[in-house]
């Protein structure tokens, strides 16, 4: 697996990292020991990056990871999340980029993690209510501490962007970034981070699944987040799908599958991307995108038919949509 440097920093992980959500949270059943076999998988594989929240599960998706990684913790870089406020009991109560909040949460993190620092820790969303300085100034005081070694953001405007840097250099920013989503490309997210030099992690890099092709029917997906996605409802599915059938016609001249051809495209933007799943099968196959060249013809090909603004609806339901871009 290609080993890419985020942020200028001395950051080193996978090109293709593993998104943990969907094993413990909004993504159906889960089944720990497959879980738990497919990060075990991953790290076969040269994956590096696996990527949680405190807020999966709450709480469960942590505990996995720090299990599986019982014993091996100089395998992984880990990359978790602040900034939602969550009780001890489970309970979550919004946004809160406070710092006694985000001092409080991480200390939690690194107990359900099993180990004494995180590699990667990002302000899940930006709290209105908050200075982004005031929340900056105590993950940057967290590095100092030696409890992280980086930070960063996830959904932010290239304004945020600007003002978090000023005050602790960011090594990454987590945003959805794929051949549905291409709107950092136009809202100037994507150019703030590459004249800063922070590292781009593209989360949801298969639209969610739409994007692999196995799905032709709302009812190929389990009872999970999908049936409130706007992407998935009425005749904005059947024009998603449309556009999937022209990329799985593609991946089909390559002899690959759409899966591989949606990754590589992101990889090839640049981005490291953090695919979700929760069995080794799909990893294995996700995986093998990291391999996959796409010449400037293809690029054409694939411009042509996934543009930005092509894909039919919002990433996200209205009250989800106002957390965004903070």
């Amino acid at each position: 697996m290609e080993l890419r440097t985020l942020g200028g920093r001395d950051l080193t992980v996978s090109a293709q990292g593993l998104g943990l959500m969907g094993m413990s949270a909004f993504y159906g059943s889960t089944d720990e020991a497959e879980s738990l076999a497919t990060i075990d998988r991953a790290l076969e594989l040269g994956v590096t990056l696996f990527d949680t929240a405190e807020i999966y599960g709450p709480f469960a998706n942590e505990q996995l990871l720090g299990k599986a990684l019982t014993g091996r913790r100089e395998q992984a870089v880990i990359a978790t999340k602040t900034g939602i406020e969550i009780g001890d009991d489970g309970a979550v109560s919004g946004l809160n980029g406070r710092p006694e909040y985000i001092r409080r949460a991480l200390d939690r993190s690194l107990r359900h993690l099993g180990t004494d620092h995180v590699d990667l820790y990002y302000l899940h969303r930006v709290d209105p209510q908050v200075p982004v300085e005031e929340t900056i100034g105590a993950l940057g005081g967290l590095v100092d501490a030696g409890k992280v070694r980086h930070i960063g953001l996830s959904e932010a405007s290239p304004g945020t962007i600007r003002r978090a840097h000023r005050v602790h250099p960011l090594a990454a920013v987590q945003t959805e970034y794929s051949l549905f989503e291409r709107g950092i490309e136009q809202d100037g997210v994507m150019a703030t981070l590459n004249e800063l030099g922070i590292g781009l992690v593209a989360y949801a890099p298969l639209g969610r699944g739409f994007l692999t092709g196995a799905i032709t029917s709302p009812d190929d997906f389990d009872d999970d987040y999908r049936r409130i996605d706007p992407r998935y409802q009425g005749e904005n599915f059947q024009r998603n799908l449309a556009v999937v059938d022209e990329v799985r016609r593609i991946a089909a001249a390559k002899r690959i599958t759409p899966s591989q051809l949606a990754l590589a495209w992101v990889l090839h933007q640049g981005a490291v991307a953090i695919p979700g799943t929760k069995r080794r099968r799909y990893l294995e196959e996700n995986s093998a995108a990291a391999a996959v060249t796409i010449t400037a013809a293809e690029r054409a090909a694939i411009d042509a038919v996934a543009p930005h603004g092509i894909v039919a609806g919002d990433r996200y339901t209205p009250d989800q949509m106002q957390l965004l871009n903070g």
